[in-house]
């Protein structure tokens, strides 16, 4: 095991070494996916469990982030979807685990991180919403560089509806007309009532598990980002994982669309 530990120290090593002076994405936005899968993996009879290894495991990952010099992250914790399909007890207990990541150790610990919050709030339980929206409070004027977004009851394509109808009760009540509107509409426009505005758009997306696809996480947002799948569960996700994905983010070439 200890021959084992030092390999695996040395080779995190040459990988930090390897990276260099190169580009380190700004924003790098996760789905943590394979919490359960995880769990079965390793023999536990119950396979939430790997949602509490999965919360906790978030705290570890946000300090790599840190030490890389990235200052925004984004993590999709649960879709709109996951809260409506999964078994109920299963949804209580992940939220429970979220309650206590983010309400106690983000915010009450030596944290460094200021708190943000994407979804529908309102489908959450009142503990749950209650919890969330406290670490948004208390981390506020928290005077720090780092920008932690917590994506929960989250649905890309709800999102664009909500910041739509945002924009159009804005305007309808300074009295604009809609044919005026329609005119002079940007996509500016819309991304200023995103649940992220003001935040910039993601660099690089990372997702565990080796599932291939977005599931609808920020899909205005990640127009131009870079897309990174790793085949390993999100309890299992180790460093030299988030190395390589800062690795094969500095080789790419961004031509933003074209």
């Amino acid at each position: 095991m200890k021959i084992r530990d030092m390999l695996y120290k040395l080779y995190a090593r040459r990988l930090q070494a390897s990276l260099g002076d190169s580009p380190m994405p700004r924003h790098v936005a996760m789905v943590m996916d394979g919490n359960r899968r995880w769990a079965r993996q390793m023999g536990y009879d119950n396979p939430s469990v790997g949602h509490r290894y999965g919360a906790e495991h978030v705290e570890e990952v946000l300090g790599w982030c840190a030490t890389a010099g990235i200052e925004h992250v984004t993590i999709f914790v649960a879709s709109t979807d996951n809260l409506r399909k999964r078994q109920s007890d299963e949804i209580r207990f992940l939220l429970e685990m979220i309650e206590q990541v983010v309400a106690e150790r983000l915010v009450r610990g030596s944290s460094r991180w200021q708190v943000h919050l994407a979804g529908r709030l309102d489908g959450l339980p009142d503990s749950t919403r209650h919890a969330l929206k406290l670490a948004e409070e208390e981390t506020r004027d928290r005077d720090t560089d780092f920008h932690l977004t917590v994506a929960v009851g989250y649905d890309g394509r709800d999102e664009v509806v909500d910041a739509i109808r945002s924009l159009l009760d804005k305007e309808a009540r300074a009295g604009t007309d809609i044919d005026e509107l329609a005119g002079r509409l940007t996509a500016d426009d819309i991304a200023a009532h995103l649940y992220t505005s003001g935040q910039p758009d993601p660099d690089l997306i990372i997702r565990t598990s080796g599932e291939q696809r977005m599931s609808g996480f920020l899909l205005w947002q990640a127009a131009y980002s870079e897309l990174y799948f790793c085949d390993v569960y999100w309890p299992g996700f180790r460093q030299v994982d988030f190395l390589r994905a800062l690795r094969s983010y500095a080789a790419r070439n961004r031509r933003y669309g074209a």
